[in-house]
């Protein structure tokens, strides 16, 4: 504990008399200071016992002595020590009245007592203080060191939350929690974690104080992690601010938390060089082979049907054409996407962002999941219906509805946007097909303008976005330019009786029917068409490629 008006009193040496302020006794005193001066106040810095001996005071002048005990106590002065004897014989009560009115507590200093005692006493007090803290310290650095050496981050946040008398919370690079201490933290864990992701938009390594009406308590969140983006947090509550002891053992907790993960992360890498060894053993058709280097690294989620997405970099520009493009035809409007979708929609490097949220959401679940960068490229490999599939579906749509609504302003912006092609749940000896079906989902994703695309919608939707290539229309045009060019001459209405004729399936009676015309009239236009394009519209090929031209032009 640091010194107090209160230990100084009962200190036998010196000699202290209250004469004022007893019910304040129990205040910390940062330093003991002499000082003549008529207004001293410019020279603190709070917390101070002040020594005078009113050298340069009027201490029976009732109304200059509330002036100037009124300035010390608003600059924060602790107490006030009044030396007898020497101008004075006893404490004035006019000092001892204004004293009692602003709640300062007032000393009387025998004229046997130099103040130079009361200084070094407060000195040694300080000094003495700092030791203990500084042994506290070493002590929880040794406790919260073999805490994490035996029992991991669990056991480290059990050590600091017992050091500090407070609890304490780990969250991953997603701003989840991993682990509290003690259990009954979680539910105030959980509440922060908005503020957690504040945080990871700064600068590492970053920290800030959390508090206020609606927190129980005082909370430091610190980040962790030597790389530019943090690999996790750390949250401390306490009743109040630590003290030096408490501060040292949150120090230590944040550097065996910063080793921890940057050994985690030389075992990712090593295990992302497994991992892209089974990839490459799956796609050749060497499941047998790949389950035998797998291990039990990987080899569960060998065992279960998979899902595998391919993820890349698509520069923000011509996603962000197509995405327009999509609005102009129509596009409902997109509300302006929440907080939360923000949130989501992080910063930096998409790949890197969509491997710690697959990796973060697997490692809560405990289940497995298959990284493998490759290039400007990743490729997962996550059990179907599992928690790493779900979490990478939950982020491409807040990432979707951020862009959506804000199509200038792109988070993750400046390294690129991110596609993600998903494949159909596969096993490993259909894992070719299922890395094609994802390269196939991942094309279309990005000539959409869309996040996420899964194979399996592609199949359950309709074929006609696809039509809208640069390619296919020019071949539609191609195609149909000769009676777009006949029409024009008014010598027929070609295009749309095509177009009526093949909607009918080639009845004709229906078709002549829509068109408000004779069924011969209609047989002569079908017959002009097939000299025209010089093709035959019994060839269902023909038919076929005719009536994709008509759907492609109308999409224009």
């Amino acid at each position: 504990m640091p010194p107090t008006l209160a230990s100084l009193v009962h200190h036998s040496a010196l000699k202290l008399t209250v004469r004022a302020g007893e019910d304040r006794l129990d205040v910390p005193v940062r330093w003991a200071h002499v000082s003549e001066l008529a207004d001293p106040v410019p020279y603190m810095e709070g917390g101070e016992l002040l020594l005078i001996t009113a050298l340069k005071l009027d201490a029976e002048d009732p109304e200059a002595m509330r002036r100037y005990v009124r300035r010390l106590a608003g600059a924060g002065v602790v107490g006030l020590g009044f030396a007898v004897g020497v101008n004075y014989e006893e404490t004035p009560k006019a000092l001892v009245d204004a004293a009692d009115e602003e709640g300062l507590p007032l000393l009387e200093v025998p004229r046997r007592t130099p103040f130079l005692a009361i200084s070094k006493a407060v000195s040694a007090a300080i000094a003495a203080d700092q030791y203990r803290a500084v042994t506290a310290g070493f002590a929880a650095q040794r406790e919260l060191t073999r805490q994490a050496q035996t029992g991991g981050p669990e056991g480290l946040l059990a050590a600091l939350a017992s050091q500090v008398d407070g609890w304490a919370a780990l969250y991953d690079a997603s701003g989840a929690v991993v682990a509290t201490a003690p259990e009954w933290a979680g539910r105030r864990a959980a509440r922060l974690t908005g503020d957690v992701q504040k945080l990871r938009d700064r600068p590492a390594p970053a920290s800030s104080v959390v508090g206020g009406p609606e927190h129980e308590d005082r909370v430091e969140l610190h980040t962790i992690g030597t790389g530019r983006r943090p690999r996790a947090a750390l949250a401390v509550g306490t009743a109040a601010a630590p003290g030096t002891a408490e501060r040292y053992a949150v120090h230590s907790a944040i550097a065996l938390l910063t080793l921890t993960t940057e050994r985690s992360r030389s075992l990712q890498a090593a295990e992302q060089r497994v991992g892209a060894a089974v990839l490459r053993m799956l796609l050749a058709g060497e499941p047998d082979h790949a389950r035998a280097v797998a291990g039990d690294l990987y080899g569960e989620l060998l065992d279960a049907p998979f899902r595998m997405m391919v993820a890349e970099r698509v520069p923000v520009s011509a996603s962000a054409a197509l995405a327009r493009a999509e609005a102009r035809k129509g596009a409902p409007p997109v509300e302006r996407p929440s907080a939360a979708a923000l949130a989501a929609a992080d910063t930096g490097d998409p790949l890197a962002v969509l491997a710690d949220v697959v990796e973060s959401a697997a490692a809560r679940a405990g289940e497995a999941v298959l990284v493998v960068p490759e290039g400007e490229r990743l490729v997962v490999l996550a059990a179907d219906g599992g928690a790493a599939a779900a979490a990478c579906g939950e982020y491409a749509a807040a990432l979707e509805t951020a862009r959506a609504g804000i199509r200038e302003k792109v988070p993750g912006g400046e390294e690129g946007e991110l596609v993600v092609g998903l494949s159909a749940p596969a096993g490993p000896i259909a894992a070719s097909a299922a890395y094609k079906q994802a390269e196939q989902a991942l094309s279309v994703a990005r000539r959409r303008g869309r996040v996420l695309v899964e194979h399996e919608r592609m199949a359950a939707g309709s074929v006609l976005p696809l039509l809208a290539d640069d390619a296919v229309r020019a071949f539609a045009d191609g195609m149909l330019r000769p009676l777009y060019e006949h029409d024009a001459t008014g010598r027929g209405d070609l295009v749309a009786s095509l177009r009526a004729w093949l909607s009918k399936h080639g009845q004709w009676d229906a078709a002549a029917a829509e068109l408000g015309v004779h069924r011969h009239t209609l047989r002569y236009r079908m017959r002009r068409v097939e000299e025209i394009l010089g093709r035959s519209l019994d060839d269902p090929d023909v038919r076929m490629e005719l009536w994709l031209a008509l759907k492609a032009a109308s999409t224009e």
